[in-house]
């Protein structure tokens, strides 16, 4: 008997099958998307309201697929796609991702002591302006690399550092400034980047909370030497763990991406070799020449890179960020408008001047006046399924972790305190509904009627 054997398919013909077994995937997830993810309808005091969480559809899951199928696994192209998209999105020239907005604000400060940048670079001892109210990975790098972080207060109602407060507190051993947007609500950084610029100090401004957000119709994040951004799942877009880094200035994206990249100085990419045809070529400390360039270290430097599938995801979450953008404003203006009545007990959120915020969260302030406490309304929203935040670490002065550290603080931090004690926010991110939002007003309205019934004599 002659064996027979299958004669293998041409390249083409494996092609053209591999291609409609994708399509036939594509189908399946349309359809696995249609039975598991859903949208309940809204139940008023059954459905919960978070603050925030993730939002997608079948093509977000589509672009996550298509990368497990091709199984790159590290940064490859789609990488490539996500950055340059995003480096556009913003108003930069370059935008590097890292696997976490901390990620990404420890390589945007790093890259300030890096000796790529030469006369301008930070030494330990510096001087670093910041907001006291706030996330603490604004902060921390700077103290990572041993300098001084000089605490200013934030503004009420934008929660925002103003620009008369930074310059004051500019001494001779300030190198820097770092700040971010707060819940999406810009401070005023053209005034604060001109300020940084007449005193040759480097700003980065963290958007981690504020993607789409503009001074007077600039990005946030373009003003500064360097952008950062977060796509954990609570932000704007989300690629699960996540974030980026931005800038205009070649000489910060090389450092930005030796820092990100274990800090060598090869900048071949990810299964990527000889990109700068001279690989064995050069001669770098007192290594011997030729030694090989992939594995040559010109500073200290860690590995912060995302996968493609990461990347996948953030390209497809970027074709909806506009939508996003817009139910995220109609949702605050849906609040404010609502809770209107209520300003002699709260403090209502303001977006600061010549600015059009992409709104996080929508920040409440109970005032001193009020008959109850801000723990006291907290707890009642959260027993009525109706997510709350902090506004952060609050004064992070008062944080634990800053016990017996080295800062400064530069005048009062009445309205951080203030924070600590009477600030929170309610969500506004886009899987929230309209009626879940009257569901919110309802609430917080019928609290504060209730209390303020018992109060009187």
């Amino acid at each position: 008997m002659t064996s027979q054997c299958t004669p293998p398919s041409s390249p083409a013909h494996a092609a053209l099958q591999a291609e409609d077994i994708r399509r036939q995937i594509h189908q399946l997830v349309e359809r696995h998307y249609a039975l598991t993810h859903a949208r309940n309808l809204f139940s008023a005091g059954h459905s919960s309201v978070p603050v925030s969480g993730r939002v997608f559809d079948a093509t977000d899951v589509k672009y996550a697929v298509d990368a497990a199928l091709e199984f790159w696994l590290t940064a490859g192209h789609f990488n490539d796609e996500f950055q340059a998209k995003l480096a556009q999105r913003v108003g930069a020239r370059y935008a590097l991702t890292v696997n976490s907005g901390s990620s990404a604000n420890l390589v945007a400060f790093s890259a300030l002591t890096s000796p790529l940048i030469q006369k301008r670079i930070l030494q330990p001892g510096s001087e670093v302006i910041t907001a006291a109210a706030g996330f603490p990975t604004t902060v921390n790098p700077s103290m990572l690399w041993g300098m001084t972080p000089v605490f200013i207060d934030i503004d009420i109602p934008t929660y925002n550092v103003t620009a008369e407060l930074v310059e004051s507190a500019i001494t001779p051993q300030t190198r820097a400034i770092m700040l971010a947007h707060t819940l999406g609500n810009p401070f005023d950084a053209e005034r604060i980047a001109e300020i940084a610029r007449r005193r040759d100090l480097f700003l980065i401004e963290d958007c981690c909370d504020a993607l789409g957000a503009t001074v007077n119709g600039r990005h946030v994040g373009t003003f500064g030497d360097i952008g950062t951004l977060s796509f954990y799942p609570a932000h704007h877009i989300t690629t699960g763990e996540g974030g980026a880094a931005f800038t205009s200035s070649p000489g910060l994206r090389r450092a930005m991406e030796t820092f990100r990249d274990w800090g060598r100085d090869c900048y071949c990419g990810p299964g990527k070799d000889n990109t700068c045809n001279r690989r064995f070529g050069w001669q770098l400390g007192d290594l011997p020449h030729g030694y090989d360039h992939k594995y040559t270290y010109r500073h200290l430097g860690f590995n912060l890179k995302i996968t493609d599938m990461q990347a996948a995801v953030g390209l497809a979450q970027l074709g909806h960020l506009e939508e996003f953008i817009a139910i995220r404003r109609r949702n605050f203006d849906c609040l404010r408008e609502g809770l209107r009545e209520l300003e002699d007990l709260f403090i209502l959120p303001e977006a600061t001047a010549n600015s059009e915020p992409s709104w996080f969260g929508f920040l409440l302030t109970v005032r001193e006046s009020a008959p109850f406490s801000r723990d006291e309304i907290v707890r009642h929203l959260n027993d009525r399924k109706i997510g709350t935040r902090l506004l952060f670490g609050g004064n992070l002065t008062r944080q634990p972790y800053l016990q017996n550290r080295h800062y400064r603080v530069h005048g009062k931090l009445t309205n951080s305190d203030r924070a600590v004690n009477q600030t929170f926010w309610i969500g506004i991110y886009p899987g929230i509904e309209t009626e879940a939002l009257a569901y919110v007003i309802g609430t917080i309205g019928d609290f504060c009627r209730t209390r303020l019934a018992s109060s009187k004599p």
